[in-house]
């Protein structure tokens, strides 16, 4: 699953995704965010694909009653399996009319070895920012009047480079293409044709490498360069024994 990614600073995504920034918005590059720290991360809604808008991390349905229910189900909503959203109860209305591009430039998993688990950085080989595919949801807390604004990164079956990575569940996030970008926020589109680009992403576009444990380092703050520099392991070498990752 995806609970940990970098993201770009505001230059480079209103570059790479031809959307500015909304004026009340402050944000910086950031080198690893967890979604349990339930941030607030740069999106392109359909709603406004020209707008980069920041929301939190954990989907709030529209239909939760209360800040407790709220607070309960966002920790449950961080991702949401692609063959699952449009029946979810917690999904199904913003499958279908709540799309959103999850912005980001590279993300975390871990690989199991031996009963050992080994972080990796996993990005594209020409490091430019993409989009996740994501939903998402306005909630509305009764108690306070305040509107909350809410994201679920998709996630799909790994491609063979996942595969080995995520080597327990298999799984990695959605990632579209530029062209599958906009269709993806299209206000059009079926719900055949939202589950078509629901794919995984080719691998020979992708790059991984071993990173320190530092983002899970209790005492240490991870979002900081270093937790993005490769970090050899020669135990997991020689346990391995496999083709390079990138």
């Amino acid at each position: 699953m995806c609970y940990r990614y970098s993201v770009p600073g505001p230059k480079e995504l209103e570059k790479e995704f031809d959307a500015e920034f909304a004026r009340k918005e402050s944000f910086a590059r950031t080198y690893h965010v967890s979604s349990f720290d339930l941030p607030r991360l740069p999106v392109i809604t359909n709603e406004d694909p020209k707008q980069i808008q920041l929301f939190v991390w954990g989907l709030i349905p529209f239909w939760v009653k209360d800040e407790h229910g709220a607070e309960k189900i966002r920790v449950q909503t961080m991702n949401v399996r692609s063959e699952t959203l449009y029946e979810k109860p917690a999904f199904r209305q913003s499958a279908v009319d709540k799309h959103c591009l999850v912005l980001a430039d590279g993300f975390f998993e871990w690989q199991e070895v031996q009963g050992r688990k080994y972080p990796y950085y996993i990005r594209l080989k020409s490091h430019k920012p993409f989009a996740m595919a994501g939903v998402w949801d306005h909630w509305v807390n009764t108690a306070t009047k305040e509107d909350l604004f809410s994201y679920s990164v998709i996630t799909t079956k790994a491609n063979p480079l996942m595969e080995r990575i995520h080597n327990t569940k298999k799984r990695m996030p959605v990632i579209l293409g530029k062209e599958e970008r906009q269709y993806w926020l299209a206000r059009s589109l079926s719900k055949d044709e939202a589950v078509s680009l629901l794919a995984p992403y080719d691998q020979n576009e992708m790059e991984a490498f071993t990173i320190s444990r530092l983002l899970t380092t209790r005492g240490k703050h991870p979002n900081v360069p270093a937790v993005l520099h490769p970090f050899v392991y020669p135990e997991l070498q020689q346990a391995s024994r496999q083709a390079p990752l990138f």
